[in-house]
């Protein structure tokens, strides 16, 4: 398992860094979020990323949803000294998977570790159990990241698929324009844009041919995924 650990305090890296070898695990060490992504470390097979709130720079939080933002969903585990409610709901809503607070004992830390390979690896396994999802002319392939309409496949961009992906995911269920941009675009509060109405339409317009509907409009609150025969 390769873990990337993003802390400025050499004395707390360090002594993560002997403690998880000593477990088995393979640690990546940055000191800032901008030497992450100047290294590009993002673009290595990460398992988890443990990362400090308070670092020089661009801080934790304002890291993690830059990470949600460009589509990176690997699990990140927060560290702080930060201890209230407040800090840790803030870290949580903007996409972090779990927090623990300094100090603590490594044994929590490990146990923490492991509860988010798990957490993955059952993520992964429901995923390629029902890898093909239909619904009429409507096949996605969420191996292959591919999308069919008719026997046809149908490009979408990425934040298009995301956008299906979700919708499908929480079918039947109405989603509100701000659960979409959470998850989609990682936004937590409300700027006012339309990019949501935008993206839905885009989407009607790949995927529902002549009187087929898929997405219907839940007035005043967001969307709803629904597949009629």
């Amino acid at each position: 398992m390769h873990i990337l650990l993003v802390e400025d305090d050499h004395r707390i890296s360090s002594f993560l860094i002997k403690g998880l070898e000593e477990c088995g695990y393979m640690v990546s060490l940055c000191k800032s979020a901008e030497d992450v992504i100047n290294g590009n470390y993002l673009d290595l097979p990460l398992d988890i990323i443990i990362l400090d709130v308070m670092l020089p720079g661009m801080d934790g939080i304002q890291f993690v949803q830059t990470l949600r933002y460009k589509d990176n969903y690997t699990p990140v585990l927060m560290l702080s000294a930060l201890n209230t409610v407040q800090d840790k709901v803030a870290s949580l809503d903007y996409g972090a998977d779990d927090y623990l607070t300094k100090p603590f004992h490594f044994d929590e830390l490990l146990s923490r570790i492991n509860a988010l390979s798990r957490r993955r690896q059952t993520q992964y396994h429901e995923k390629v159990k029902n890898p093909i999802l239909e619904f009429g002319s409507l096949s996605i392939d969420t191996e292959q990241y591919q999308v069919n309409l008719q026997g046809k496949q149908i490009d979408l961009s990425p934040k298009e698929y995301k956008l299906l992906i979700y919708l499908v995911e929480n079918r039947n269920k109405t989603v509100a324009r701000m659960q979409i941009l959470n998850a989609v675009w990682g936004i937590t509060f409300d700027n006012h844009t339309n990019v949501v109405d935008v993206y839905i339409s885009y989407l009607r317009n790949k995927i529902e041919i002549g009187s087929q509907k898929f997405i219907y409009t839940v007035k005043g609150v967001g969307y709803m995924f629904k597949y009629e025969l």
